[in-house]
């Protein structure tokens, strides 16, 4: 029976998790960069899909394939050549799957189907996982950098403590502070509150409250940003200049950088290649293939008849 949490199973819940004040995943700003890295992995990409994929239903097949890892491809004469995402089921002496089971609100489309006989799998990545472990993982580092990002801006602000002597010097501040956030060049006070004629106090009271200059790191943490960005990208194939070494770096530094930003995206190429020729030697009618951007191809991606 379906029983809601009570406060002491919450408070159980959301102290097991260490460290209790941050919630890294559940909040808006990792839900955006979850998204945008999505968009950005999905640019690696150019899929060649049938005429009735196109639109709205390839956005869809993007999503599929980078979240899932795969999808399957059949056929049927009511809506033609098709894919959904799926569950896989049974093994065969590999260890590979056998069956499909796809749950579709459409039920002409639900069912059970035979790998090999009834449909093919399309991968993107060679375990059923796809790559979304990537993009959470990024997301997380960039979406806690953020706030690091916004709370130092907040806090580089030029603060400082102001008292007046009395009500008068008081509202005087008051008045004086909003006239140089309003922008004026220069503020006028009256001679009346000057120091004061007995005792020479001072009508204001000045107390700075941190120095700007040794606080202020916006600037390093933007490069850090930037950093996380390109090691996001050497993951998904996209090639990357290291921030810090854009104009020193050496030949091998360069070398090797390339290398890394081909070794994931080489794997998926693998895993996609295998699959569109086991769709194309079941569906030999059925139009699908791939290319990769420009500057993955030039960066030494690997040339294949699917691509």
């Amino acid at each position: 029976m379906y029983t809601p949490l009570n406060y002491n199973q919450v408070t159980t819940l959301t102290g097991s998790y260490f460290p209790v004040s941050v919630k890294s995943y559940n909040n808006m700003t990792f839900a955006y960069w979850e998204r945008s890295l999505f968009q950005r992995a999905a640019s690696v990409f150019d899929f060649k899909v049938p005429d009735n994929w196109t639109g709205g239903i390839k956005d869809f097949f993007y999503w599929c394939l980078f979240r899932f890892g795969f999808v399957m491809v059949s056929y049927k004469d009511e809506v033609g050549y098709f894919f959904q995402p799926c569950t896989v089921s049974g093994f065969n002496m590999y260890y590979q799957p056998v069956k499909v089971i796809v749950a579709n609100p459409q039920r002409i489309v639900s069912g059970e189907y035979r790998i090999g006989e009834q449909c093919e799998l399309l991968k993107l990545t060679p375990d059923f996982i796809g790559v979304w472990d990537i993009i959470a993982y990024y997301a997380e580092k960039l979406s806690t950098l953020d706030v690091a990002i916004n709370t130092n801006i907040i806090n580089s602000k030029h603060a400082f403590i102001l008292a007046g002597r009395n009500k008068a010097a008081a509202e005087a501040l008051k008045t004086i502070t909003d006239r140089v956030n309003r922008g004026e060049p220069a503020v006028f006070i009256d001679r009346a509150l000057n120091n004061d004629k007995v005792d020479k106090t001072e009508p204001f009271i000045f107390q700075p409250l941190q120095d700007i200059h040794d606080n202020y790191v916006v600037g390093e943490q933007l490069k850090d940003f930037q950093t996380i960005l390109n090691n996001f990208d050497a993951e998904i194939g996209i090639p990357t200049i290291p921030y810090q070494k854009k104009e020193k770096m050496v030949t091998d530094e360069a070398n090797s950088r390339d290398k890394d930003s081909v070794s994931r995206i080489t794997v998926w190429q693998r895993s996609l290649d295998s699959s569109i020729d086991a769709i194309k030697t079941l569906y030999p009618n059925l139009d699908i293939s791939y290319t990769l951007r420009e500057d993955i191809e030039n960066n030494g991606g690997a040339d294949d008849g699917n691509s």
